[in-house]
């Protein structure tokens, strides 16, 4: 299945851009998986095992925070126009809402001077503190602080941890076993970056905001394989439901495919980037350490990809650049088949 796109794949490892990686295509309900390359080369070659655990980076924040909040407002628990501060009186803005923060158009600037010396909770009272400028609604801005945020306003409606909720309402539901915040084996998990200081990280998650907020952070956290992510995947797909169970309603998946920016020109959806095709809108949603998920709805399709290009270190510019090669193969190999 896809030959060319697997092709691409092997000559991101060929050239050393990636050591490898783990990744599937679903098509005509069909799920095919693929192991390539190595899972470490330093210290020393590891081969990728077959459950290999990855850091899966920002896809956190669709796998765990973005459902979570759709079936709350499915419930009627929140809405997209409320306002952050009803649900956070301690964050100081008014004027950001729900909508703004899954967009990525609130116009916060979530840079923290001194962020990796900050304890979780002075880490918590500086993001409560950040104020949009003056492009707010106008402008997507990809930012961390917008799903961390919404993991708070999950957590102050739930009255638990973020991780305590995901697990009742998405992991639980949807076995997926292998996802947890916190790897039981750190030698079942690829390793990401040789830190400076912190030497290999294996098993400890790779963004610094989510080491230090942990359980609450809805950014980055969550450690998956591509088992799980192919069925969460597949559940997308199936308009929200997976085994007899629904997860999120069809109506929401419907909406997910359209522009939800404020003023509907931006190109963004709730949780997901949107990439436009011939037949419609493909949702996207990307991980630092070298993963991604591409969902076509209307010819229920996906691709799906976990790598730790971070490891041991990384050219990011160049893997970009690599990488949406990777993904133009894809679609140029989808669209002939």
């Amino acid at each position: 299945m896809y030959p060319k796109t697997r092709k691409a794949s092997q000559k991101l490892i060929e050239e050393a851009i990636i050591p490898g990686a783990s990744y599937a295509f679903i098509k005509n309900g069909q799920q095919s998986y693929y192991r390539e390359g190595l899972a470490a080369v330093y210290p020393e070659k590891e081969p990728i095992q077959e459950n290999q655990q990855y850091d899966v980076a920002s896809l956190t924040k669709v796998m765990v925070t973005t459902p979570v909040v759709l079936q709350l407002i499915e419930s009627n628990t929140l809405r997209l126009e409320d306002s952050v501060h009803t649900y956070l009186p301690l964050f100081k803005s008014k004027k950001v809402t729900i909508r703004h923060l899954l967009t990525h158009t609130s116009a916060l600037n979530g840079f923290i001077p001194n962020r990796n010396k900050l304890s979780a909770t002075e880490l918590k009272a500086a993001l409560f503190s950040i104020t949009p400028d003056n492009t707010i609604g106008e402008e997507v801005v990809y930012a961390d602080i917008n799903m961390i945020l919404l993991g708070y306003i999950i957590e102050s409606i739930e009255k638990e941890t973020l991780v305590r909720v995901f697990e009742k309402r998405i992991l639980g539901p949807m076995h997926l076993a292998d996802s947890t915040y916190h790897p039981i084996d750190s030698f079942q998990c690829a390793p990401t970056q040789n830190h400076p200081q912190q030497g290999m990280l294996r098993g400890i998650v790779h963004d610094p905001k989510a080491q230090v907020l942990g359980d609450h952070c809805g950014s980055a956290g969550l450690f998956s394989t591509l088992h799980d992510v192919t069925r969460f995947s597949q559940m997308m797909l199936q308009k929200g439901s997976l085994d007899g169970i629904q997860i999120l309603n069809e109506e929401t998946i419907l909406a997910l495919l359209k522009d939800q920016t404020p003023n509907k020109t931006l190109n963004r959806s709730l949780g997901w980037d949107l990439l436009t095709r011939k037949d419609g809108n493909t949702l996207f949603h990307t991980g630092f350490t070298g993963t991604f998920i591409l969902l076509n709805s209307h010819q229920k399709e996906a691709f799906i990809f976990l790598s730790n290009r971070v490891h041991p270190t990384s050219d990011t510019a160049i893997y970009l650049e690599k990488r949406n090669h990777l993904i133009n193969t894809y679609f140029s190999e989808m669209e002939v088949e």
